[in-house]
């Protein structure tokens, strides 16, 4: 219980200084844009996970603490929505508020399902796998979203894909996400560099194009999920046969 306890509050404490305290002080104190502003946001969100699969011993602790700051921060946002320093302040892009909330519960919704899932069923193995997942969604969305907007000349035009979509970020994100389950897998992981690329060669693309057809921000669960889903079969396979 003890342990439980100092884990939930280095969680709640990193999520305080990181999705709270250096987003405020970038748009207070820095002329950067705000979409970079969002993405630092989003990718200190996504870093996240290595806390949850770190602090705590077991998986159903894990996914009872990917809910605090929903419980802690959801009540705060709804009333701080009705007051024009919530616009000023922070990054929500939305005329009337609740982006912000919505992305959260998406965000936490999927951790918990992965966490429930994949270390649930699979034990301490599986926590390479969600930790890839999400580095994928969260490097890989955020290039998406910064090269697109910035760099994006080419828009997607197709009656699935949102229509903000372009080549230039659809392709920042396969090679973003690509990367990231590399490195996830080699380093954090622990597997071989082949096994890592191979898995990486297949999540790069696959995440690209769960992220062309997601709308309204539901990336935020559909990609961690179908990457994992896609991971998973190919990690079997590589413990199995010893690779």
């Amino acid at each position: 219980m003890v342990e439980a306890s100092i884990g939930a509050a280095s969680l709640l404490t990193y999520y305080f200084v990181a999705l709270f305290l250096v987003p405020l002080a970038l748009r207070a104190r820095t002329s950067l844009p705000l979409e970079v502003v969002r993405k630092f946001q989003h990718v200190a969100y996504a870093m996240s996970i290595f806390l949850l699969l770190g602090l705590f011993r077991h998986w159903y602790v894990a996914v009872a603490a990917a809910f605090l700051l929903v419980i802690v921060a959801y009540p705060v946002l709804a009333l701080w929505e009705r007051y024009p320093s919530y616009r000023r302040l922070l990054t929500d892009r939305t005329s009337r508020g609740g982006e912000l909330r919505r992305q959260m519960l998406y965000v936490q919704l999927a951790f918990a399902l992965l966490i429930a899932v994949f270390w649930g069923a699979l034990g301490e193995g599986g926590r390479p796998l969600i930790a890839a997942a999400v580095m994928v969604w969260g490097f890989g969305d955020a290039a998406a979203a910064l090269i697109g907007r910035f760099l994006g000349r080419h828009k997607i035009v197709h009656p699935a894909v949102d229509g903000s979509k372009t080549v230039e970020g659809t392709a920042a994100m396969v090679v973003a996400a690509a990367v990231a389950a590399f490195v996830t897998l080699f380093w954090y992981g622990g597997q071989t560099w082949w096994v890592s690329a191979a898995a990486a060669a297949v999540v790069g693309p696959l995440a690209g194009l769960v992220e062309l057809v997601s709308r309204r921000g539901l990336d935020t669960l559909t990609v961690p999920l179908v990457t994992a889903v896609a991971l998973l079969p190919w990690l079997l396979i590589a413990a199995t046969f010893g690779w």
